[in-house]
């Protein structure tokens, strides 16, 4: 609506300043992002440290961060709680393999100044300021375990989900207040937000430290689905079972347990792994069925005794070239990783790996990296040749690896 002739030149005035600051705003946004750095969070999961390391090229570390400076406090806390000690211990003598598991997974803060980790031996999340390697918030998440976690596409939420409560805190990423809560089947585990940051993607994967794991059991595992919500609304909008779908193609001693997912580019299909299997399914999201399936091999030295496997994985980590036409798997207990030609499903070299735990896309989006939590360290796969480039030793057990940005000045360790 046109302002009256009166007031046309304060109009004017008005806008020239609004545009002024909005010139302002845009220098200070690019400024802002010029005095940061993309790195990779490398979670190094028995440590309790998480390395920083460069996003491309030689992926040399520049430092590393402390994320269990309260330790001590939360040793106490936990020992005084018979419950809590429980669990503590549960966790260290089941998924832990022996060992607590004090980072699972780390975003930044989208100032770059924090890392936000879920610890899951501590049942939180916190926020540790990276300058001085102090914990700015703590949140305890319901029940007794902390899990994988996602970031929203603006970076300004982070939902972790709390294992043993079937549930996903969705957090304000920089005060640590909760905005939200979704309900879950057994055990949440990978969270995925839409690229328009809409819906929130959950796959609860069940009980995977039983020993019940002959297909024929596989219903003791329990509620396993993906839970589809609002990620402002936080209502729920479609659940999948895999269960369902997988018996539709004949799959059905299969288990229904969704391990990590990728979607391609525009959404449409979903790429991912299931317990116990060596390979990964590709799902229509439009017709709502699972379309392919791929089988890649099996290491000739890998136990058949399913109950040695860890956690009920056999592949754990897959990841997609920003052109999606190329995916990375992570043949976790088959100690190797591989490019897969995303058309016709074809692998490329079997890259020998140290049970890798975790696939990710490069800074430049060249390369797939993989965590060996075998071997401790990362190792960089060209996803043009599949061939491995360099491996960069890091802390204990790496598991989540994460792309970030962080000041471009630092460069140390911290707490």
């Amino acid at each position: 609506m046109s302002a009256p002739r009166s007031r046309h030149l304060c109009t004017l005035t008005t806008a020239l300043v609004l545009a002024l600051g909005a010139t302002a705003t845009s220098a200070t946004a690019q400024d802002t992002s010029a005095d940061l750095r993309e790195v990779m969070f490398v979670g190094n999961n028995w440590d309790g440290t998480a390395d920083v390391i460069k996003s491309t090229g030689d992926f040399a570390k520049i430092g590393r961060v402390n994320v269990v400076p309260d330790k001590e406090a939360r040793l106490a806390e936990i020992n005084a709680d018979p419950v809590k000690w429980a669990y503590f211990m549960g966790i260290r003598s089941g998924v832990g393999e022996g060992h607590d598991q004090f980072v699972d997974d780390m975003y930044a803060t989208p100032d770059g100044r924090s890392m936000v980790v879920s610890r899951p031996s501590f049942a939180d999340v916190v926020s540790i300021d990276l300058a001085s390697g102090r914990i700015n918030w703590r949140f305890a998440v319901s029940g007794y375990r902390a899990d994988h976690m996602a970031v929203s596409p603006d970076g300004s939420r982070v939902a972790v989900s709390a294992s043993t409560a079937n549930t996903v805190h969705v957090l304000d990423i920089t005060t640590g207040k909760q905005l939200g809560s979704i309900a879950t089947g057994d055990k949440p585990h990978e969270n995925i937000f839409t690229r328009d940051g809409k819906y929130i993607w959950n796959m609860s994967i069940g009980d995977v430290t039983t020993a019940l794991d002959e297909p024929w059991l596989d219903w003791t595992k329990g509620d396993r689905r993906i839970t589809v919500v609002d990620a402002t609304t936080f209502k729920q909008v479609k659940v999948i079972d895999m269960r369902q779908r997988l018996d539709a193609i004949g799959l059905t001693d299969f288990s229904d347990a969704v391990r990590p997912a990728v979607f391609s580019p525009d959404e449409s299909k979903l790429y991912f792994q299931v317990s116990f299997f060596n390979g990964f399914l590709e799902y229509d999201v439009a017709t709502d069925r699972i379309t392919r399936v791929k089988t890649l091999p099996k290491n000739p030295a890998t136990s058949t005794d399913r109950t040695t496997w860890v956690n009920d994985s056999r592949h754990h980590g897959i990841s997609m070239s920003p052109d999606g036409t190329k995916l990375c798997v992570a043949g976790t207990m088959d100690d190797y990783a591989t490019v897969v030609d995303r058309a016709t499903l074809q692998e490329g070299p079997l890259v020998t790996a140290s049970k890798p735990y975790w696939a990710t896309v490069s800074g430049d989006g060249k390369s797939c990296v993989v965590s060996e939590s075998g071997a401790d360290q990362i190792t960089a796969i060209d996803f043009a040749t599949g061939r491995k480039t360099v491996s960069v030793q890091v802390g204990d057990h790496p598991q989540r690896v994460r792309l970030a940005h962080v000041p471009a000045n630092w460069t140390g360790a911290v707490g």
